[in-house]
């Protein structure tokens, strides 16, 4: 019996082990080479767009004072968890589609998905936020700087960030506790939740159950915010007397509309639809659209339909040439 015993416990060391010392191989679009020098070419050009226009708002937003309101310094958090969003998997997709086998280290697969469930989470709950804070402004105008003042404001803006940290940090402990073993190819670009699990060779059940309830629960949440602030501030426009108030009303609502429809849609499309509805290259495809269409058309929303950001960086630009032509 305790040859019995030390060869059991061999065998779950070696596993153990095994399984903390993988690499995993991404495989793309691999099944499409003629494709990939042009995919890659189209991915760097939206990722460098990503990265200007976020880190733009983001140091126009610091620079400029007179746009430290609430409104604006959450946008400026929004920039920031797209610009982190899509640097933590973009840079890592672009070297899957140069190499013939690209791998990712066991750990280098925890952190990639642990921080794309960390930016999604915290970009959920600051949407929502944003949503509050639109509410407050249209339907409480003269109360606003009472009812959004800088406390409650840090509040929402830690509320965001830590519940991005406690979900990403259960949800990928959780993944990587079970054993992975047989093949280690993930077919996808990045180390997304639902193609690595995959690879488990344990019983995932519970975890799916979980990890759907709280899909659920995380988008769901700030939806029912964003939809009630909303249904609100609809009936207040409706009864303004001026027509001026209410387009400027409607003007000062549609950027955060527009990415909350995108960001929203796009994520209930990937998150919550049956496993094998969808091929896993139609997978791909979709999940490309939520990684990187949202955190690049935010920029452009904000800063296009918003007059107080455009005169920010004209005001910005003037600086400049003033300073460069002195």
């Amino acid at each position: 019996m305790s040859l019995r015993h030390t060869q059991d416990s061999n065998i779950v060391m070696r596993r153990q082990n095994h399984s903390s010392t993988v690499e995993f191989i991404l495989l793309g679009f691999s099944n499409y080479p003629e494709l990939q020098g042009q995919i890659f070419g189209a991915f760097l050009v939206i990722y460098l767009v990503t990265v200007m226009g976020n880190a733009i708002i983001i140091t126009i937003i610091f620079l400029d004072h007179s746009l430290h309101i609430p409104m604006y310094l959450f946008l400026q958090n929004l920039s920031l968890v797209d610009l982190c969003f899509s640097t933590v998997i973009t840079p890592k997709m672009l070297v899957v589609l140069t190499s013939k086998k690209a791998t990712i280290s066991f750990g280098g697969c925890f952190a990639q998905m642990y921080f794309i469930l960390f930016f999604g989470v915290t970009e959920c709950f600051l949407l929502g936020a944003m949503a509050y804070d639109r509410f407050a402004a249209i339907c409480h105008p003269l109360s606003y700087p009472m009812i959004m003042n800088k406390r409650l404001f840090v509040k929402l803006v830690m509320f965001s960030w830590v519940s991005g940290t406690m979900m990403s940090t259960l949800q990928t402990t959780w993944v990587f506790s079970f054993p992975y073993c047989g093949h280690k190819e993930i077919n996808h670009l990045f180390c997304e939740t639902p193609p690595v699990l995959e690879l488990a060779c344990a019983d995932t059940f519970l975890f799916e159950v979980y990890a759907f309830t709280g899909t659920i629960f995380i988008v769901m949440v700030p939806f029912l915010l964003i939809l009630l602030s909303y249904t609100r501030i609809l009936f207040s426009i409706l009864k303004m007397p001026s027509t001026t108030g209410r387009q400027k009303a409607f003007s000062t609502c549609a950027s955060h509309l527009t990415s909350v429809t995108l960001f929203y849609g796009t994520a209930s499309i990937i998150y919550l639809q049956p496993k094998s509805r969808y091929s896993p290259d139609t997978k791909k495809l979709m999940s490309l659209a939520y990684i990187l269409l949202t955190p690049l058309l935010n920029p452009l929303i904000y800063s296009l339909r918003n007059k107080e950001m455009k005169r920010a960086v004209l005001k910005l630009w003037q600086r400049k040439v003033a300073f460069h032509t002195a």
